[in-house]
């Protein structure tokens, strides 16, 4: 194995010490071994270590958080997990009927109770030990102190080491949800005896929907850490399952996703943990102990503060309220294409403008901000057949075809980017009466009209014909 991979490293123009979890990943497939076993190899080679050397150093690196995991499970009380620890130690109490998965749940939870006790050896932080501590202690139990257990507990070093160069503040996409997430992806994914590309593949699906999620409750609001440690662990099991088991397609690299969400963790903090901590801040436990220090004055300002802000609070969701459909008419039109924001949107906005067109259709120009037009696609084919035939957005034949149905017309078509947040302007050149409709994107197919050519009230009277909803 030393020499194959060191061939590998050096055909590949690699360094051991720095690989990347994807550059482990290709050297895996090349050598036809677990990726587990290239990440060990690099390390044996770095370190000039024997294999056994390096599982026992791993195996020995987790000892202080299988001890608090214990006193979490046994007698630890948190702050703002409770006993749930000592709840979970009951045999009785199951949160998942997959054996596996309950032992995960209920150590990691465990682990994060004794963090609030004697402190956990963080990695990225102390939520993604959590997550680790509950995945090693289920390995030991169902699988023994083993070779296997320490190859898989080297899997998830290796990408949790990665997650901890990543981490530059705070953030759960880093910790606990985001990197538990990958992490339990990649260790169940080699445990179902995945190909090296598709334990990539299992982190890849993992780690999508956690990025950019912020700490919640910043280990200060009660109960909400559970959800986010174990929606790490289910999100992770789930991912790996549906890249083993099924013929999901999933093509983006896992460097590329692990770089997006070290990319997004810093934006995270700055512009949403702000708003968390206003909405948290009510909800923070107190310490009696400190708060005997603080000055009356200072206390009585966070008492009028939070007690505006739950005003504010109970307005805003009012207000949602008040916006919400019947629930006997809770959705909107059918969307082709897979998103009502990306293809439902604009395709109504193209479907106003054919409604205010006269003549023979000859052009129609495009005008997308960012995301929208990173996203053409599956956004340009919904306007389009919008826009020449008025179809609505669940015309899946005539999206399948519109784009050759374009091609083989005179119609001019023009496509563009324009830097103004949510805008898609939409206008159609006609032998009588063109028109033009500038609105703003929003989710579930509706759009905010801005401006319009006849006038914005022909749009809106469009519109309402049209059964299309105009929001302010």
């Amino acid at each position: 194995m030393k020499e194959r991979f060191e061939n590998a490293v050096r055909e590949r123009d690699y360094t051991p010490g720095v690989l990347t979890f994807g550059e482990c990943i290709e050297l895996a497939s090349d050598l036809q071994v677990r990726v587990s076993d290239i990440i060990i190899q690099e390390t044996m080679t770095t370190e000039q270590m024997t294999r056994e050397e390096v599982t026992s150093a791993i195996m020995a690196s987790f000892s202080h958080n299988l001890y608090a995991m214990e006193i979490g499970l046994t007698s630890g009380k948190s702050l703002v997990m409770g006993t749930v620890g000592q709840d979970l130690a009951d045999e009785e109490v199951c949160l998942i009927g997959d054996r596996f998965v309950n032992k995960v749940l209920k150590y990691t939870l465990s682990a994060q109770v004794g963090n609030h006790v004697i402190g956990l050896m963080p990695c990225a932080g102390t939520g993604d030990a959590c997550v680790y501590t509950g995945l090693i202690k289920t390995l030991l139990d169902l699988r023994g102190n083993n070779q296997d257990t320490a190859s898989l507990a080297a899997l998830m070093l290796k990408l949790g080491g990665i997650f901890r160069a990543g981490k530059s503040t705070s953030g759960c996409n880093m910790e606990g949800l985001g990197a538990g997430a990958a992490v339990t992806a990649a260790v169940v994914a080699e445990m179902l005896e995945a190909t090296p590309r598709q334990v990539g593949q299992a982190v890849v699906l993992a780690l999508s929907p956690t990025i950019a999620g912020p700490c919640t409750p910043q280990v200060m609001v009660a109960g909400l850490c559970a959800a986010h440690l174990g929606g790490g662990v289910l999100t992770g099991y789930l991912a790996a399952n549906l890249v083993v088991k099924t013929t999901i397609p999933v093509t983006v690299p896992p460097d590329v996703m692990i770089a997006l969400a070290a990319a997004v963790h810093p934006l995270s903090a700055k512009h949403i943990v702000p708003a968390v901590t206003k909405y948290m801040e009510p909800f923070y436990k107190k310490n009696a102990a400190v708060e005997q220090y603080i000055d009356i004055l200072v206390k009585n300002e966070d008492v009028a503060r939070v007690d505006n802000t739950l005003a504010e609070i109970r307005q805003e969701a009012r207000g949602l309220a008040a916006k919400t459909n019947s629930i006997i008419k809770p959705f909107g039109e059918a969307v082709v294409g897979g998103s009502s924001q990306a293809v439902g949107s604009p395709a109504n906005a193209a479907r106003i403008a054919h409604a205010l067109v006269k003549g023979d259709i000859t052009g129609i120009k495009i005008e997308l901000y960012s995301e929208l037009f990173a996203r053409r696609g599956i956004t340009i084919p919904g306007i389009l057949m919008a826009a020449v035939y008025g179809a609505a957005a669940d015309n899946s034949t005539l999206y399948r075809r519109i784009m050759d149905d374009v091609l083989a017309s005179n119609l001019t078509i023009e496509i563009f980017e324009v830097n103004e947040q949510h805008m898609q302007r939409i206008t159609i050149y006609a032998t009588e009466k063109g028109a033009m409709i500038a609105t703003l994107n929003r989710g579930g197919g509706c759009l905010v009209i801005k401006k319009a050519v006849p006038s914005i009230a022909e749009a809106k009277a469009a519109a309402r014909k049209l059964n299309i909803e105009v929001v302010a």
